[in-house]
C-alpha cells in the first residue's frame, strides 16, 4: 500500500512530475534486448579468467607463468609486473579522493595477497576450458604469513600488520610505528561530560556487526578492446563509467581521451559497482593480445575478491533527562575496511547521531585494515551500521523514561536549524513529518498478539549533487533526445524524461532518454549517494532552457521581433505580449522543422557541479513474531515513510524504499560473512549466504512525505540511500518487545535468538 502525504502543495501545478508513466527501458529488459555486462560480443573476443590467491596473507616469493602462456590458445597471461606500481598519496578523481596505490594492490597482488580471492594473475583464451587450465599452470610461490580478521583483533599490539608503511591519520602526535588503525576521526559539538552530568537516565551498550555483501545479481563483468594504435573501448557493468574511465587510464598510464567507456545496463550495484576490478586487466590483456577480452566474475569471485560493507564494533552512550530531553549522545566506531584503507567510518560518524537536535555529541571513529577484501559503497555507506547502535539504544532510553518511542524522538527530531555534529545546519526537514505519519499510520496502532513486537526506527543520509552533464538535441520532428551521463541503476530515464518534459511543456513520451558513453558527453560523476535524480534535474533543466531560449531566438528571427517580445509557453513559442505582435504559437515541431534555415541544429547543454543536495530522513515500522521454539524471526508488516522532497516518478521512489527495507531485512536476521580460522570465507554462494527471498517479506507500505527542496528548480531530494538506514534497528527494536531481550549483534539469526531464549529461561 502506497500513500502519498502533501505537505508541501508548492509545485502541485506540475504536469508530469509526479505521474507514473512506464519506464523508457522496460520493454528492452522484459523482452531480453537490453545488453549486461556479459552481453556483449566482438570478433576474435578472448575470454579472460583471474588466478585468485588461496591464502588470506602471504608474501608472493615468485610467478611462474612459462607454462601457462606456453598453452596452446593462450594468447596473454599478465601479473605484477606487468603493471606500474603507483605512489602513496591521495589524489582527486572527481568527487573521490584516490589512493591509486591501493587500487592498483587490489585489482593486482603485489608483493603480498592480503585476503583469500585477492588476484595474481590472469589470462586471455581461446575458450573457458583453455583459460582455466592455464591457471592451474602458473606456479606460485606463497611465504604464509598470519592473519587476521576481526576488527577488535587488528588493533591488538600482537595483531599481524597488513601494511608496514601505513601510520594512523588524524592522531597526534603521528605515531612512528606501523598499525592496521588507517585514521582516526571524530565530530563533536557541545560538552559531552556537561550533558551526561545533566542527564537522569544514561544507558551504555556495544554492538556488533558482521560484513555483509551489497547481493547484486550481475556479477561483475566487462569486455575490453585495445587497438594496435593505443585507442581502446571498454563496456563494463558500472555505477559510473567516468570513474571507470579515470581509474583505467590512471592505472594503465592512458591518455583519458584514448579510452571510450560505455555504461551497460545493470543487474544490480548498490554502491559495490562503483570501483573497479577487471576492468584494468582486461585492457592489459587485450593490449598484449591485441583482440578482445571478456572478464566475467563468477559467484564465489563475487564474494570473496569484491567489496562487502564494514563490519563493526561500537560503544554508544546517550544520556536523558525525566522529561525525554537527551543532553548527551557519545559514539566510538570500529569499523573495518578490509585489505586497504577505507571504509566508510567518515559517513558513519556523520549520520550516527543526525536525526536528533542535541547540544552535546561526540563521535569518533576508526578505520582499520584486515585480512578480507577491501570494502565497497553499500547504499547509504556506513549509516547503517551506526544507526543501528544508536536507534537501538535510543529505543531503550525511551522505554526506561516509559516515554512512547516515537514520542521520545519527536521531542529530540532534527528540524530545520538544527546544528549537525558534523557541521552544517540544516535547512527545511522532513523527519518531524515522517514520525508525525508514523504515529498516525493504522499500523502504529494495530493491536499485537503473544510473541509479537513492534518497533520503529529513524535514520538519515545527507545525500550529494557533484559533476554532471547532460545534452538535449531537438530533433527535426520536434522530439528530443536527452544524453545523461549517470548510468540509470533506479529508474533515472525515467525520472530525467520526466522532468525534460516539464522543463519544455511537451508529452513524456516525446523525450527518448539514454545514458551517453565517455566520448557523448561531458565528464560526469558516478551514481551513487542519492544524486542522480537530484543532479541531473539541475541539469536537464538548465539544458532545457538553454534550447528552449535557441528556439525563442528561432521564433524571433521567423516572425522579424526582437528576441526578448518572445516566451515560452505549454511546448510552444509565443508572443510576450500585446505589443509583439499577433502571432499564433510555434511548437517545438514547427520550429525544428526549418531549423536548418534558421540557424542550424538546435540543443542545450548543461555541465554543472551541482550543489544544493538535501538531506533526507526516514522512519519505518516494524512488526514482527518470534517463534520461541526456533529462533525464526517473521517480519508480519513494514512501513517505509521517508521524505523525497518531490517524488518525480512516485512508484520508484516507492520502488526505493521498498527496495531498501527488504535487503536491511537480510541484514538484520540472516546476512553475514563467515570466516573459518583459517581466514577463508566458508559461504561464498548464495545458498549459505542467504538473503530474503519473496517468501521472507511482507508487503512493504510506503508512505512518501513530501518535503520540498527550495535548492532544486522541482524541490527534489535523494532517496536511494536512507531507506536502508533503519532496518536493522526497528527490526531489533521489535524483537525486544516480542522477547524483552536486547540483541546487540548482527545478524539475528535464528541460531543465535534460540540461544538467547534459552538463556533467559535458564536452559
Amino acid at each position: 500500500m502506497a500513500t502519498a502525504l502533501k505537505f508541501d502543495q508548492a509545485h502541485a501545478e506540475m504536469k508530469w512530475i509526479g505521474t507514473r508513466p512506464v519506464r523508457p527501458d522496460g520493454v528492452d529488459k522484459v523482452t531480453g534486448r537490453a545488453k549486461f555486462g556479459a552481453d556483449l560480443s566482438l570478433p576474435g573476443m578472448l575470454v579472460g579468467k583471474v588466478l585468485r590467491s588461496p591464502h588470506p596473507h602471504a608474501r608472493i616469493r615468485s610467478i611462474d607463468t612459462s607454462k601457462a602462456a606456453a598453452m596452446p590458445g593462450v594468447k596473454a597471461v599478465v601479473t605484477r609486473d606487468d603493471f606500474q606500481d603507483m605512489p602513496s598519496e591521495i589524489t582527486p578523481a572527481g568527487e573521490m579522493l584516490i589512493n591509486y596505490r591501493d587500487v592498483m594492490r587490489n585489482v593486482m597482488a603485489r608483493d603480498k595477497v592480503l585476503y583469500e580471492g585477492h588476484a595474481v594473475a590472469a589470462v586471455a583464451a581461446t575458450s573457458n576450458s583453455v583459460a582455466r587450465k592455464a591457471l592451474a599452470l602458473i606456479d606460485v610461490e606463497y611465504e604464509v604469513l598470519p592473519h587476521v580478521i576481526n576488527v577488535m583483533d587488528a588493533i591488538k599490539d600482537d595483531a599481524p600488520v597488513l601494511h608496514e608503511d601505513m601510520f594512523t591519520e588524524g592522531v597526534e602526535p603521528k605515531p612512528t610505528s606501523a598499525s592496521n588503525v588507517s585514521k582516526r576521526v571524530e565530530f563533536a559539538i557541545g560538552d559531552i561530560d556537561k550533558g551526561f552530568n545533566e542527564a537522569d537516565v544514561v544507558i551504555e551498550r556495544t554492538f556488533e556487526t558482521k560484513p555483509v555483501h551489497q547481493a547484486y545479481i550481475e556479477p561483475h563483468a566487462c569486455v575490453a578492446s585495445v587497438s594496435e594504435d593505443g585507442q581502446a573501448e571498454l563496456f563494463v557493468c558500472t555505477q559510473g563509467h567516468f570513474i571507470v574511465r579515470t581509474h583505467c587510464a590512471r592505472l594503465l598510464g592512458m591518455d583519458v581521451a584514448k579510452l571510450k567507456v560505455t555504461a551497460s545496463e545493470i543487474g544490480g550495484g548498490f554502491g559495490g559497482k562503483t570501483v573497479v576490478y577487471l576492468e584494468p586487466v582486461a585492457l592489459k590483456l587485450s593490449k598484449k593480445a591485441r583482440k578482445p577480452v571478456k572478464m566475467v566474475m563468477s559467484r564465489e569471485e563475487v564474494f570473496k575478491a569484491s567489496g562487502p560493507t564494514s563490519g563493526a564494533h561500537m560503544r554508544i552512550k546517550i544520556g536523558a533527562k525525566k522529561d525525554g530531553t537527551i543532553t548527551a549522545g557519545e559514539a566510538e566506531l570500529y569499523y573495518q575496511a578490509g585489505a586497504f584503507q577505507g571504509g566508510p567510518i567518515g559517513p558513519g560518524a556523520m549520520c550516527a547521531y543526525a536525526p536528533y537536535d542535541l547540544e552535546n555529541v561526540k563521535v569518533v571513529g576508526f578505520d582499520i585494515v584486515t585480512n578480507r577484501p577491501k570494502v565497497a559503497a553499500y547504499r547509504a555507506p556506513g549509516a547503517p551500521i551506526s544507526e543501528y547502535a544508536v536507534e537501538s539504544v535510543v529505543d531503550e532510553v525511551a522505554k526506561a523514561l516509559k516515554i512512547d518511542p516515537v514520542d521520545f524522538r519527536l521531542k529530540n527530531a532534527a528540524k530545520e536549524g538544527t546544528r549537525t555534529a558534523y557541521g552544517p545546519k540544516l535547512g527545511p526537514v522532513g523527519l518531524i513529518e515522517t514520525l508525525e505519519a508514523a504515529k498516525a499510520h493504522n499500523h502504529y496502532k494495530m493491536p499485537l498478539e503473544e510473541n509479537q513486537g513492534r518497533g520503529v526506527a529513524s535514520g538519515f543520509w545527507f545525500n550529494i549533487g557533484g559533476e554532471t552533464s547532460t545534452t538535449i538535441n531537438v530533433n527535426e520532428d520536434g522530439t528530443v533526445t536527452l544524453i545523461q551521463g549517470t548510468p540509470d541503476i533506479g529508474g533515472s530515464r525515467a525520472s530525467n524524461a520526466l522532468m525534460a518534459a516539464e522543463a519544455f511543456g511537451i508529452d513524456y513520451d516525446k523525450i527518448r532518454p539514454m545514458v551517453g558513453d565517455t566520448s557523448a558527453l561531458g565528464y560526469t560523476f558516478l551514481t551513487g549517494g542519492s544524486r542522480a535524480t537530484l543532479a541531473n534535474g539541475v541539469t536537464t533543466r538548465e539544458a532545457a532552457n538553454s534550447a528552449i531560449a535557441e528556439m525563442c531566438k528561432r521564433a524571433a528571427k521567423m516572425w522579424e521581433i526582437p528576441e526578448d517580445a518572445v516566451k515560452w509557453e505549454n511546448g510552444c513559442a509565443v508572443p510576450a505580449g500585446e505589443n509583439a505582435g499577433s502571432f499564433d504559437p510555434l511548437s517545438m515541431a514547427e520550429i525544428a522543422k526549418i531549423a536548418g534555415k534558421t540557424g542550424g541544429p538546435i540543443a542545450g547543454h548543461a555541465h554543472i557541479n551541482v550543489q544544493g543536495a538535501g538531506p533526507s530522513f526516514g522512519t519505518h515500522i516494524v512488526d514482527v513474531e518470534v517463534d520461541k521454539e526456533t529462533g525464526k524471526v517473521e517480519i508480519l508488516r513494514y512501513t517505509v515513510i521517508q521524505d523525497a522532497g518531490k517524488a518525480v516518478h512516485p512508484s520508484y521512489v516507492e520502488g526505493q524504499y521498498q527496495g531498501g527495507a527488504v535487503q536491511g531485512i537480510g541484514w538484520a536476521l540472516n546476512e553475514e560473512y563467515i570466516y573459518g580460522e583459517d581466514g577463508k570465507l566458508q559461504n561464498p554462494g548464495f545458498l549459505d549466504y542467504r538473503i530474503p527471498v519473496a517468501s521472507d517479506v511482507p508487503m512493504i507500505d510506503t508512505v512518501i512525505v513530501e518535503k520540498t527542496n527550495p535548492k532544486h528548480p522541482y524541490g527534489v531530494r535523494g532517496v536511494g540511500e536512507t531507506p536502508i538506514v533503519p532496518p536493522m534497528a526497528a527490526i531489533g527494536n521489535a524483537i525486544e518487545q516480542a522477547t524483552g531481550i536486547r540483541f546487540t549483534e548482527l545478524p539475528m539469526s535464528p541460531p543465535k535468538v534460540l540461544k538467547a531464549l534459552d538463556e533467559a529461561n535458564g536452559k
